[in-house]
């Protein structure tokens, strides 16, 4: 009966929908109830006490609709709430940064890497500390985009004001001659199109969406939690705020056509 229960995914807003498509592709059967903190993004800027609260309230939300595990599909909010709420629940949980961590540190040739996320998840130093447990040989050079996040939000991802900040933003990290970044942030492989284009096709753009769902079904796997019904599943979408809105963008890039969004207040749990 565990095994067919949904899998809990959050995010501060849409960014995580990155990290669900992936879920759906690699693992067909699972159901997902996905919450997006829409009314409270972003979470770049906020503080690590702020972020763990907002991460809580969310993650009991989730467990209220008996998810057997939860994914936190946001960079800040695995940086800084992570550990803290993995000994607090009784399911497993799994972030975005170590995976991504780890499949970079295969991938650079050079051994110099570049992250890129919001000023909170490249001010803890997270992946660096993850990247220098793997080979304290890898150098780590961090840059936050702030202004990445609105521009997706607003669906600006193929606008040319997006390309020009993204030159401003990666043009000091070029000069460190990395040869692998990071989308440290779930609202940027969104932008990898553009990011690609201005960092060259000899720079490798590791997606920790990808990966955090290649972690999950790992998770999952050794915790016989794999669900084995063919069935379609249903997946279910919440928000914060503006359920509609959400849910245009979330059928804009998702497989499947989302047709359940509901605003819920998790200030209540």
């Amino acid at each position: 009966m565990g095994n067919s229960l949904p899998i809990g995914v959050f995010d501060s807003g849409v960014g995580g929908l990155t990290v669900a498509k992936e879920i759906m592709s690699q693992l067909p059967n699972e159901k997902i109830i996905y919450f997006g903190d829409t009314a409270r993004v972003p979470y770049g800027n906020k503080s690590r006490e702020t972020v763990t609260a907002y991460s809580r309230q969310i993650v009991k939300f989730l467990l209220s609709k008996r998810v057997k595990a939860i994914v936190i599909a946001c960079n800040t909010a695995s940086a800084f709430a992570l550990e803290t709420i993995r000994h607090e629940i009784p399911v497993p949980i799994i972030g975005v940064v170590k995976p991504g961590a780890k499949t970079a540190s295969i991938a650079t040739r050079n051994g110099r890497i570049g992250v890129i996320g919001t000023e909170g998840t490249v001010n803890s130093g997270i992946y660096s500390e993850f990247l220098h447990e793997i080979s304290p040989e890898i150098k780590v050079f961090g840059q936050a985009c702030p202004l990445f996040v609105p521009l997706v939000e607003e669906g600006w991802a193929d606008d040319l004001i997006t390309e020009e900040i993204a030159r401003r933003y990666l043009s000091g990290l070029l000069d460190k001659d990395i040869d692998t970044v990071v989308l440290g942030c779930t609202h940027y492989p969104l932008l990898k199109r553009v990011i690609g284009k201005v960092v060259g096709e000899s720079v490798v753009l590791v997606n920790p969406a990808y990966e955090s769902a290649r972690e999950l079904k790992r998770v999952l796997g050794e915790e016989e939690l794999l669900n084995e019904e063919k069935e379609v599943p249903h997946h279910i979408f919440y928000v914060s705020d503006g359920a509609e809105k959400f849910r245009e963008f979330a059928n804009s890039i998702l497989p499947c056509e989302i047709i359940e969004t509901k605003d819920v207040n998790v200030k209540t749990f």
